[in-house]
């Protein structure tokens, strides 16, 4: 979801310090090595389960480390991905063996209401590959494709779409409140009018990567690697991260999943435990 930074944040992101949370246990060593490349998305599905939206196809992780995955075989690259324990929406391009009615070259909006065993076409089949997707209150979606810098607003569950601002945001959050959140390389941006106009938020740090709380606020992390709260207006620091975050969800215990170089971490009482490290780590 990461893909529409713009040159003036990756060159901010390229100073990111490698800070580190003190890690308080180390990942499964039970667990085989899987290689799922880039994580561009996680999922909460409840019961200390949590879905990770891959470049080769959706996994599951669960609090003891244990990955399993690709998902019902689906081996498709999911760019964008969002949902809850009920409905999941991704997006992204079709892997090697990907059903045709999901679309190529692009997947569109595509929909599962089993966890992500078995997904079918929403909308923009073939046509479209959103790379900043998230869900929203009443099934409303928020997105920007890799094609254009328009704001493509549904409010019903991606069936029909309006556009509305252009606006290069690298991530999206929408919270219970109706708020909707833009993270671009020129600061943290506000909507009250489900996208139509944005204001900038005075005083916000940079932030890169953003996501909802549970309870309306706001979690980022900023081009220098600080995560960030964002409640009742006010700014509050939780943690550092280890080089560039790729996904970050706050869960329904409250505590923080992210995914940077050190691999899947939860985020807990000011401690960080790697949940796993895929294979691909070092």
């Amino acid at each position: 979801m990461r893909s529409r930074i713009s040159k003036h944040l990756l060159a901010s992101l390229s100073l990111l310090s490698g800070l580190v949370l003190s890690a308080c246990s180390s990942p499964n060593p039970t667990s085989p090595a899987v290689n799922f490349g880039h994580v561009h998305g996680i999922v909460d599905l409840g019961g200390g389960d949590i879905l990770l939206g891959t470049h080769s196809g959706i996994y599951t992780i669960n609090e003891e480390g244990d990955v399993a995955g690709p998902i019902g075989g689906n081996d498709f690259d999911a760019m964008g991905i969002s949902g809850d324990e009920k409905t999941l929406y991704a997006s992204g391009h079709p892997g090697p063996n990907t059903d045709s009615q999901l679309g190529t070259p692009n997947l569109g909006i595509i929909r599962s209401d089993d966890e992500g065993e078995n997904w079918s076409p929403v909308s923009f089949t073939g046509a479209e590959d959103f790379h900043v997707l998230t869900l929203g209150p009443n099934n409303s979606l928020y997105g920007i494709g890799s094609g254009s810098l328009a704001l493509r607003v549904s409010l019903n569950g991606g069936q029909t779409w309006q556009n509305k601002s252009k606006i290069e945001a690298v991530d999206l959050a929408a919270t219970s409140d109706g708020a909707l959140f833009a993270a671009t390389p020129e600061g943290l941006l506000v909507s009250e009018d489900k996208g139509t106009s944005f204001m900038p938020i005075k005083g916000a740090p940079l932030l890169y990567t953003i996501c909802s709380m549970r309870e309306d606020g706001l979690i980022g992390v900023d081009v220098n690697g600080v995560l960030w709260k964002m409640s009742d207006q006010k700014w509050q620091q939780f943690g550092s991260s280890h080089g560039t975050v790729q996904a970050l969800l706050e869960l329904e215990s409250g505590a923080v999943a992210l995914v940077d170089e050190r691999g899947v971490v939860l985020l807990k009482d000011s401690k960080a435990e790697v949940l796993y490290r895929p294979a691909s780590s070092h």
